[in-house]
């Protein structure tokens, strides 16, 4: 008996997770008919296989003689657990990680019609009150950005946004959006640099292919001054700069020029440091080579960014991917900025960044998707106090597109901490001596 006991096989579990959200899905032999328009639902089914000789005796005894084992019919379906989805559901499939769908033991059946709303798009217009296009004056050509006016320009205050290489402002529309909502007052511009962006309607850096950090500190001042002649401020309110990656080096360098005066308040960049973006910098070109060159469709496009987890937020996805990319003939799109041609400015982009960041003459909040992003000097500034520092670890490196409302939090916290137009100063002695006070 003991001997029959220890040649007892080990019973095989098989879980298979189908999310049925269509009829189609229905088809398996297997799948119970629909309950509900939309439901997830778990099966556990047990098989035993190679059955001892102790087991196949105790099924003869237990079983007619007449009745074969293997031609038996198959048992009803065990009950499944239902869990009826709602409308966060969508979210949270959006933001599943791959690398768990790998290593998982189920298998995850997506539907057409959640497919096709994962890669619907959105507009601008949803996130911003109008577009701008700002001529320029060297070149002929037009700066485009995005713009939602601040409500009191004596206050502001105004977030002037920008991207990082091969993206556009409108990875900083779910931001805008979240942030409006949490500070009605602010207004937002999200900038474009050249080459960049879906409404550019020619190159500002035809001929010249000057991609440097200069170049592009130049342009995005004449954004700003542009803007306030366009939306015939008479002052610019205050400032706050915000830029990712790259962007984050653009702003870092017009706060050190100091430009921009009293009017900016702080500055905030995004998940770049000098060491880590220059280390990064040896693998960018086969970054650049395994990503796909062409896409069938903008949707298509939308699902490679987040199947491939390069972005997280696939409502964010919907707006900002579409202005990446140009149709080059029917059916066939391609990445609208090519930056391959920016490699000979890569280095100088980041080179003395970090340097620079402190040196500003502003407040300072540095945004990471991980602590592992900073480097010495940053550690050494951090701990003397010199900027505030935010981590969101559950983030991408699009951080701005990842997480938009808790990132939109964090900002406005910035800047109520920094807003110079709350604080109320005491009189001076020379005012009060005028007024016959003695002090």
């Amino acid at each position: 008996m003991q001997k029959n006991l220890e040649r007892h096989e080990r019973t095989n579990i098989h879980s298979v997770l189908v999310l049925q959200s269509n009829p189609w899905s229905a088809t398996h032999h297997d799948t119970v008919s629909q309950s509900n328009s939309k439901e997830i639902r778990i099966r556990l089914v047990c098989r035993v296989t190679d059955m001892s000789d102790l087991q196949k005796a105790l099924l003869s005894k237990s079983q007619p003689p007449s009745q074969n084992l293997v031609s038996r019919p198959r048992p009803p379906p065990l009950p499944v657990h239902t869990i009826t989805e709602d409308a966060d559901l969508e979210e949270a499939n959006d933001s599943y990680s791959s690398e768990s769908s790998v290593s998982s033991t189920g298998t995850i059946v997506a539907s057409s019609s959640r497919q096709a709303r994962s890669a619907s798009t959105t507009s601008w217009h949803d996130y911003f009150d109008e577009e701008l296009y700002l001529q320029s004056p060297t070149r002929a050509a037009k700066f485009h950005a995005y713009l939602t006016s601040p409500t009191n320009l004596t206050r502001g205050p105004l977030f002037v946004c920008h991207h990082g290489a091969g993206s556009t402002g409108l990875s900083f529309a779910l931001f805008a959006k979240e942030l409006r909502a949490r500070l009605p007052a602010a207004g937002v511009l999200a900038v474009e640099a050249r080459d960049h962006g879906s409404g550019v309607e020619s190159s500002l850096s035809e001929g010249t292919a000057d991609f440097s950090l200069d170049a592009l500190t130049d342009d995005l001042l004449n954004m700003i001054r542009l803007t306030q002649q366009q939306k015939q401020w008479q002052e610019l309110p205050s400032l706050v700069l915000i830029g990712h990656s790259l962007g984050g080096a653009v702003i870092t360098n017009l706060a050190k020029q100091g430009a921009l005066g009293n009017k900016l308040a702080g500055y905030a960049v995004i998940d770049v440091v000098e060491g880590s973006a220059i280390e990064a910098l040896k693998s960018m070109q086969s970054l650049l080579a395994g990503r796909p060159s062409t896409f069938p469709s903008i949707e298509a496009a939308i699902e490679w960014h987040i199947r491939s987890r390069t972005i997280r937020n696939a409502s964010s996805a919907r707006v900002s991917i579409p202005a990446l990319l140009l149709e080059i003939k029917p059916g066939l799109w391609t990445w609208r900025t090519d930056l391959a041609a920016t490699q000979p400015f890569w280095e100088s982009w980041f080179k003395g960044l970090s340097s620079a960041f402190l040196s500003g003459k502003a407040s300072k909040l540095l945004v990471l998707a991980g602590t592992d992003r900073l480097d010495k000097e940053l550690m050494i500034g951090q701990m003397q106090g010199k900027f505030q520092m935010q981590v969101f670890p559950e983030a991408g490196h699009f951080v701005q597109e990842d997480v938009p409302d808790r990132f939109a939090e964090v900002v406005v916290e910035f800047w109520k901490r920094n807003d110079r137009s709350a604080l109320v100063l005491p009189p001076k002695v020379g005012d009060l001596l005028k007024l016959g006070i003695k002090v």
